[in-house]
């Protein structure tokens, strides 16, 4: 039910784009983290599109942080529906626990979407603070997947961003605003619930 209940937004959000896009694209953000300017926006100064959403999580960012580093193909998942992404033949086994070895993680590592997929470089890493991955790939094409943590007393807000530039082109715009876009935020947003469910239950043990 999970799995179809994701491909069902995902379609509503590709299929009605123009209607629902102000939703997805800034799901659960305040104006002021949709407006903020984020460590890794440098990489994509001038976006053709992408998506800010965010979440409170009754935890500090320690405890979240080593949710998002272990986060890939090859590691703990994506958190996401993981059926629809194995339909597509990612081969995705998200884990409902801390993965120690996987904890290591430094600028220059790389990130499995898939494994017939480009590698995604580690572009920032600032401990239990900011994650980015992506960059720049020339001088028209730049990509970035940000994750940011705002500690507020007990609580963090964690914020997710993708932004993307690239040289203008029907075939671009059909293929990063059309579909990546509204794909990639039914995606992250389902993945910004679960790693908050998983934080809070771990953390209240």
């Amino acid at each position: 039910m999970e799995a179809l209940s994701g491909a069902v937004i995902v379609g509503a959000c590709v299929i009605l784009r123009p209607l629902l896009r102000p939703w997805y694209s800034s799901w659960g953000a305040t104006k002021a983290e949709i407006s903020n300017t984020y460590p890794g926006d440098e990489f994509a100064p001038n976006p053709n599109g992408g998506y800010t959403q965010a979440i409170k999580i009754q935890a500090p960012s320690s405890s979240i942080w080593p949710w998002l580093v272990q986060i890939g193909q090859d590691k703990g998942g994506f958190h996401s529906y993981e059926l629809l992404e194995n339909i597509i033949g990612c081969n995705i086994h998200n884990v409902t626990h801390i993965l120690v070895d996987c904890q290591d993680i430094k600028v220059g590592d790389n990130l499995i979407m898939h494994p017939k997929a480009p590698l995604v470089p580690v572009a920032i890493v600032e401990q239990g603070k900011t994650l980015a991955y992506g960059g720049r790939q020339d001088k028209y094409t730049g990509n970035i997947w940000i994750f940011s943590l705002n500690q507020e007393g007990e609580s963090t807000r964690l914020i997710a961003r993708w932004l993307f530039e690239y040289k203008i082109s029907l075939g671009n715009k059909v293929i990063y605003n059309w579909l990546k876009e509204p794909i990639g935020a039914v995606m992250q947003r389902k993945m910004l619930i679960t790693i908050k469910k998983l934080v809070e239950l771990n953390t209240f043990l």
